[in-house]
C-alpha cells in the first residue's frame, strides 16, 4: 500500500482489510437496511448471470497499458448500485494470461488484489511473462487475472483534486508545532473531502469493500469459472474477507496475505492508529539495520545515532526544503518505503548515504514530485483518491476534533514516526458529506474452504493481530506466520517454508494440519552508496 502526498502531508494508506460480513448497513441508521441487503444479494446474481452469459471480449491490450503480448485486456461490466442492476453501470478493467502448463493441468484464474484501496491487480500477469521463479509452479494450472477495482486505473476512475496539484511540493510538515498548523491542516483536509464531492460525486455512495467484493463475484461470472481462486495482499485481504463472507459457496481457494484487523471495532479509525505503533516498531528495525551496516552506509553505528541523523534531516529540510521541493513530508514519503518492504531497505539507506555524502540530486530525484509525469501523477492521484472514498464510505468516522487532537497527540508522543501524517491523510473522513456505513461484521461458517493466511509478526502496515483474529473469524482456515520478520507482502519474498505451502496449496488445494511457523526471510545486504539505486515507483504500492 502506497502512502502518497497528500493534504499538505505524505498520507499512509492503510494497508488491505478484510471486511467479510453480513449486510451493509448505513451508519446514519437510515430505513432499509436489511432490505437493502436483500436487493444487493438479489443484484449481484442478476449481474453474475449477465456477466456468464456474456462472456469478457479478449484483444490484445492497449498500447499505452503497457501489457505486452501474450497478455489480453477486456471488460466486464458491473451494476454503480446493486439495487439497481438494470440502472447504470460501469466497465472494470481485466487481463490474463493464459495457463502455461498442459490443458489438463488447468485449475482455473487466479484473480489478485495488491492492496490500497486504490492498487491496481493489472501487472499481476507479469509475473507469467516474466516468469518470476516464486510463480512458475502456480502459472502452469492457473490463468493470471488482474483487474483494477471499481473507481481505479481504468475502472471509472474517480478524483479528488487536480493530480498536478496533488504532487506539488513541498507540502505542510505533517507534524504540527502549534495550533495554526493544525488548522492549517484541518482546512486542508476540509477541502480535499469538498473535492471529492465536487468531482466524483456520483460514485461516492458506492465506492465500498462489499461492491468491490460484489464486483469480483460478477469478473468470476464473466471469465466463466463456478467459483474464485483469489490472491489478496493487504487491503486485498480485506476484499477477501468480505467475499468469503458473501459468497462462501463460490470460495475455491483463497490466500489472503498481510491482513488488516477485520474487527467491526477497528475499520477504519482504530486500524490506522494501531498501525502507528506498528510503524514505530518497524522504524527501530530499519535503524538498527542501517547502523549493522555502517561501513557501506557511514549514517550511524548505532540506533541512536541514526535516528539523530534522521531528526537533523528532517530539520534540514523544514529550514530549507532540498532541492527547494523535499521537505519533511517529502522525505516522509520516501524513507516511510523502508519500514513497509525489506526490498526497500537498501534503496533508501543508499540515496540517504549519498546525499550526506553531497549528493542532494539523489534525495531529490527520489523524494520530490516529477511534474513531467502526468500520467504517474494522475495515477497517485486517483489512488489516494480511491483510498479515501473507500475508506470514508466503509465505516462511521469520529466528527469531533478534539477526539482525532487529542488520540493523536498521545500517540505522536511514543510514535512519531508516522502518526500525524496517517492522521491528516485520513481526517476527510471526519467532513465525509458521502454516507459511511457500517462495517460488515467478517466471518463464515463451515460453507468456507479452508482459507490460507500468511503474516509476518512484525508487519508495520497491517500488524499482526489482524491475521490473528481473521484466523478466528473464518473456520477452517490456517495460519502461517512468519516470525521475527516484518516485510508488507509475505508471498512475494524468498522463503522455501511459505513459497513451498502457497504452491502447494494452489495445486492441490491441502494445507497443514495446524498453524506453521517459518523462520524470517533473509535480511537484505546493504548495497554501497556508489551503487545504482532504483525509484521509488519500483518498489511495491506502499499503500495500506
Amino acid at each position: 500500500m502506497r502512502r502518497a502526498a497528500v493534504l499538505g502531508t505524505a498520507g499512509t494508506l492503510i494497508a488491505g482489510t478484510l471486511i467479510a460480513g453480513a449486510v451493509i448497513v448505513p451508519a446514519s441508521g437510515a430505513e432499509g437496511g436489511q432490505d437493502r441487503g436483500k436487493a444487493e444479494a438479489r443484484g449481484v446474481k442478476i449481474a453474475a448471470a449477465r456477466a456468464a452469459k456474456k462472456g469478457i471480449d479478449w484483444k490484445d491490450c492497449p498500447a499505452d497499458w503497457e501489457l505486452p503480448k501474450p497478455i489480453q485486456c477486456g471488460w466486464v461490466s458491473v451494476p454503480v448500485d446493486y439495487t439497481k442492476p438494470n440502472g447504470r453501470s460501469i466497465k472494470i478493467a481485466v487481463d490474463r494470461v493464459g495457463h502455461t502448463g498442459a490443458a489438463g493441468e488447468r485449475q482455473g484464474a487466479l484473480l489478485y488484489n495488491p492492496g490500497g484501496p486504490g492498487g491496481s491487480g493489472m501487472r499481476f500477469p507479469l509475473r507469467v511473462t516474466t516468469k518470476n521463479p516464486l510463480w512458475t509452479k502456480t502459472s502452469k494450472a492457473y490463468d493470471f487475472v488482474g483487474f483494477d477495482p471499481r473507481g481505479v486505473g481504468r475502472s471509472a476512475p474517480i478524483s479528488c483534486m487536480d493530480p498536478q496539484e496533488f504532487v506539488k511540493a513541498p507540502k505542510l510538515d505533517p507534524v504540527p508545532d502549534d495550533e495554526a498548523d493544525k488548522r492549517a491542516q484541518r482546512k486542508l483536509a476540509k477541502e480535499y473531502a469538498d473535492g471529492c464531492q465536487d468531482r466524483s460525486d456520483a460514485m461516492l455512495p458506492h465506492m465500498t469493500t462489499p461492491n468491490v467484493a460484489r464486483d469480483l463475484d460478477v469478473i468470476r461470472a464473466a471469465l466463466g469459472e463456478k467459483k474464485l481462486n483469489f490472491l489478496g495482499v493487504s487491503y486485498g485481504t480485506y476484499i477477501g474477507g468480505v467475499y468469503a463472507t458473501l459468497f462462501p459457496g463460490h470460495v475455491r481457494r483463497m490466500i489472503v496475505d498481510s491482513v488488516v484487523n477485520p474487527s467491526r471495532e477497528k475499520i477504519w479509525y482504530q486500524a490506522n492508529l494501531d498501525q502507528d505503533v506498528a510503524f514505530e516498531m518497524r522504524w527501530d528495525d530499519w535503524k538498527a539495520w542501517v547502523a549493522k551496516n555502517d561501513a557501506a552506509y557511514h549514517i550511524g553505528n548505532t540506533p541512536q545515532k541514526v535516528q539523530k541523523a534522521w531528526e537533523k534531516l528532517r530539520a534540514t529540510a523544514k529550514k530549507k526544503p532540498i532541492g527547494g521541493v523535499v521537505g519533511p513530508a517529502e522525505l516522509l514519503g520516501f524513507f516511510q518505503s523502508a519500514p513497509y518492504y525489506d526490498q526497500a531497505w537498501t534503496q533508501v539507506a543508499s540515496v540517504w548515504s549519498k546525499y550526506r555524502a553531497g549528493d542532494e540530486q539523489a534525495l531529490v530525484d527520489a523524494a520530490g514530485p516529477d511534474l513531467s509525469d502526468t500520467a504517474g501523477n494522475i495515477a497517485a492521484e486517483n489512488g489516494t483518491a480511491v483510498y479515501t472514498a473507500v475508506e470514508c464510505a466503509d465505516a462511521k468516522w469520529p466528527t469531533s476534533w478534539a477526539k482525532w487532537d487529542r488520540d493523536n497527540t498521545r500517540l505522536h508522543r511514543d510514535y512519531p514516526f508516522l502518526t500525524w501524517s496517517n492522521a491528516w491523510l485520513n481526517l476527510p473522513c471526519a467532513t465525509w458529506s458521502g454516507p459511511q456505513y457500517t462495517p460488515l461484521e467478517v466471518g463464515t461458517g463451515k460453507s468456507l474452504p479452508p482459507v490460507l493466511i500468511v503474516q509476518a509478526t512484525r508487519d508495520a502496515a497491517t500488524p499482526y493481530e489482524g491475521a490473528v483474529e481473521l484466523h478466528k473469524r473464518l473456520t477452517g482456515s490456517r495460519l502461517i506466520t512468519e516470525k521475527d520478520a516484518g516485510s508488507h507482502g509475505v508471498t512475494g519474498l524468498v522463503n522455501a517454508c511459505i513459497n513451498d505451502r502457497v504452491d502447494t496449496y494452489l495445486l492441490k488445494g491441502t494445507v497443514d494440519a495446524r498453524d506453521v511457523t517459518c523462520s524470517p526471510h533473509a535480511t537484505p545486504k546493504p548495497a554501497s552508496a556508489s551503487a545504482a539505486t532504483k525509484h521509488a515507483d519500483d518498489l511495491p504500492p506502499v499503500r495500506h
